[in-house]
């Protein structure tokens, strides 16, 4: 396995995320080059199994995503596609940067099981702290930081075993699970923080104990089934008060906007087809406390 990491890319100002919508510095991605659904592992791919994968449309429309955040100065780091790791494109999964760590998943699905290993070359080459789950299950689309405050999706993905040594490696924060209904893949498909006040959520897949939690912490902008479809919780925060989400999603971008949110409207209708859309498909390194 190779990594393709040029001299000017290179991790110069070190790692550390503490929220999931302070300024983004630095994020690892991967093109889509070899996305395609062969055995349908989601719900959402099960509808497009038969139509499949544009690979050159994909590949157009995650160009036009990493130029977009280079233009906002995020550095972005390439992994290197492989041709036998069909869902690369979402390295949200592999990893997690909570403060000045990251945590290596152990993936789910065998499907995505080797992915994680380009990250830890990239984690050695720059001398980064990072430690792997070794009990259990857990990918990083189930994990949503907010400060001390780690909420985990319990899902088809990530297992009981996998919170609680994600919570033994993190012994200064507060890990709690949330339950997600089995159909719906991570908990960034249903659930998403875009500020200190103001969270996405799609209630179809949360029982009331849950819901109820949250909206203690967080007021609730619900998202409909069809946009959840279509992935309207999954948008990406570059900064705070700043989103980028898809033109599709009217609804949600609409009560984004109404809140006060700048939304950057990304074509990104192909990837989604593999069931992930912006927040899946960035793994971010750095986010800054300051601008």
């Amino acid at each position: 396995m190779s990594v393709v990491l040029k001299e000017e890319e290179k991790m110069n100002e070190g790692i550390g995320c503490e929220s999931e919508f302070d300024p983004l510095k630095k994020v690892v991605v991967c093109s889509p080059a070899y996305m395609r659904i062969e055995e349908a592992i989601n719900e959402t791919q099960k509808k497009y199994i038969d139509e499949n994968i544009d690979i050159n449309q994909a590949c157009k429309q995650h160009h036009g995503f990493v130029k977009l955040m280079r233009k906002h100065n995020i550095e972005v780091i390439e992994l290197e596609p492989e041709e036998s790791f069909h869902e690369q494109v979402f390295t949200r999964d592999i990893g997690i940067c909570i403060g000045e760590k990251v945590i290596v998943s152990n993936m789910g699905n065998e499907v995505r099981e080797g992915e994680e290993k380009l990250l830890q070359e990239i984690l050695e080459q720059e001398n980064a702290s990072w430690e792997k789950v070794c009990k259990g299950t857990i990918e990083g689309g189930d994990v949503i930081v907010d400060g001390d405050q780690v909420w985990v999706g319990l899902s088809d993905r990530t297992n009981n075993d996998g919170v609680a040594n994600l919570q033994a490696l993190l012994p200064g924060h507060n890990v709690t699970a949330v339950p997600i209904k089995e159909e719906y893949l991570h908990l960034d498909c249903v659930f998403n923080i875009l500020s200190p006040e103001y969270a996405l959520v799609f209630p179809g897949a949360l029982r009331k104990e849950e819901y109820d939690m949250l909206s203690r912490q967080y007021k609730l902008i619900e998202v409909d089934e069809h946009e959840q479809f279509t992935m309207g919780v999954n948008v990406l925060s570059i900064a705070p008060g700043k989103i980028i989400s898809l033109p599709h999603n009217k609804k949600v971008n609409e009560k984004m906007r109404e809140k006060g949110f700048e939304v950057i409207e990304v074509e990104f209708s192909e990837v989604i087809k593999s069931g992930g859309s912006f927040r899946c498909c960035t793994m971010p390194l750095r986010r800054s406390t300051s601008q």
